[in-house]
């Protein structure tokens, strides 16, 4: 007996009078059964990454406002939202992150829906979730997301220096994770004090409730035996010295991010779908203050209510294209050559789509259904 397909629904990037983009991505939410999907005042979180300040290839607003006005037809109550980021920069507390959405204009009057920062006012607003995998038996999900009766994952599709793309699976799984979750797929040791910035302040030693850190003369010291991974020493240091040890494997942090993906929508399977943009297709991530030209052409947008199969389809489609010259694509630039490869020679990306199918994420196999 054949084995049966994920749907993942795809339109172009034509228009013509009369039928714009706009539309189109709501003749592709209407393929899907949202009515009974959500039910009648429901919290749902459209997971989406607001960009890094500087950055220019982040999804537009445009398209959130269509997926915020067509959830409240059904009563819904949606709102944005994102975690924290690990490291430091413009998104790594509620406050600055607010502040990058509303700059790179997720403000209430273009997108309907109010931006809520899933792991709270410094990232450690958490909610642990069983999985009992191989690498985790818990996972540390933001807060506010857990909490959320559904999701829609708003996705831009681009190339990755550690796990080859980020698609799907990377938005739920590392998006999803709260500060604490994001080191633990990043790193197995404990963060680490750079000497020469620590200025001996104490706030560090202050802060950490799990007497970790302590004081060495005039500097400060992590104690690795008593460090338990939550990294808010990160944020709270003035001068930027305590920094992350980004030592993990790749096949085994791709193997972490899907058990946080898993964890993330683990009770709320039937209430997420999934939406990537194949557009602008940048060579790195847009948590990076600036965004490189794109590898390829524009591609379109694809929809789908399997995480699994919508990153596959996504990579196909990536993969069929002609990669441009002139850019960070050193090679793979002919129709059916590996174009994540091309930009990173050393990364396998296959180990997240593998693993996301044998723990029952989703399936690798899909038909693509195109919306004209």
């Amino acid at each position: 007996m054949p084995k049966s397909k994920s749907k993942v629904y795809y339109t172009n990037l034509r228009t013509k009078p009369g039928r714009s983009l706009l539309d189109k991505l709501t003749s592709m939410i209407e393929k899907i059964d949202v009515k009974s999907k959500f039910k009648d005042g429901e919290l749902v979180g459209i997971k989406i990454h607001f960009g890094e300040k500087g950055n220019l290839s982040y999804i537009r607003p445009n398209f959130v406002r269509v997926v915020v006005d067509y959830l409240k037809k059904f009563n819904v109550k949606p709102f944005l939202t994102d975690c924290n980021t690990l490291y430091r920069g413009t998104r790594s507390d509620s406050v600055s992150h607010i502040i990058t959405a509303l700059e790179n204009g997720f403000n209430f009057v273009a997108v309907n829906a109010p931006v809520i920062i899933g792991d709270g006012l410094r990232g450690n607003n958490v909610k642990k979730i069983e999985v009992n995998l191989k690498h985790f038996k818990t996972v540390s999900i933001g807060e506010e997301i857990a909490n959320a009766d559904g999701l829609v994952v708003m996705s831009h599709f681009k190339c990755h220096e550690l796990t080859g793309f980020g698609g799907a699976l990377k938005n739920l799984g590392m998006g999803c994770a709260s500060r604490e979750g994001k080191l633990a797929q990043h790193s197995n040791i404990a963060p680490s004090i750079k000497k020469k910035n620590c200025v001996g302040c104490g706030i560090c030693v202050k802060w950490c409730r799990h007497g970790a850190i302590t004081m060495v003369g005039d500097k400060a010291e992590i104690i690795a035996k008593t460090c338990v991974g939550c990294a808010e020493c990160i944020l709270v240091c003035p001068k930027g010295a305590i920094v992350i040890n980004w030592n993990e494997q790749v096949p085994v942090l791709q193997e972490k991010m899907v058990e946080y993906a898993y964890g993330t929508i683990k009770d709320k399977k039937e209430k997420v779908f999934f939406i990537n943009f194949l557009t602008q297709i940048s060579p790195a991530c847009d948590c990076y203050g600036h965004n490189d030209m794109p590898i390829t052409n524009d591609i379109g947008i694809l929809l789908s209510e399997d995480p699994v199969a919508i990153d596959q389809a996504s990579c196909d489609f990536v993969n069929r294209q002609i990669g441009f010259e002139n850019t960070a694509l050193q090679s793979g630039h002919k129709s059916g050559e590996d174009k994540f490869r091309g930009v990173y020679p050393d990364i396998d990306w296959t180990p997240q789509l593998e693993y996301a199918e044998k723990i029952g994420l989703g399936k690798r196999e899909y038909e693509i259904i195109e919306v004209s």
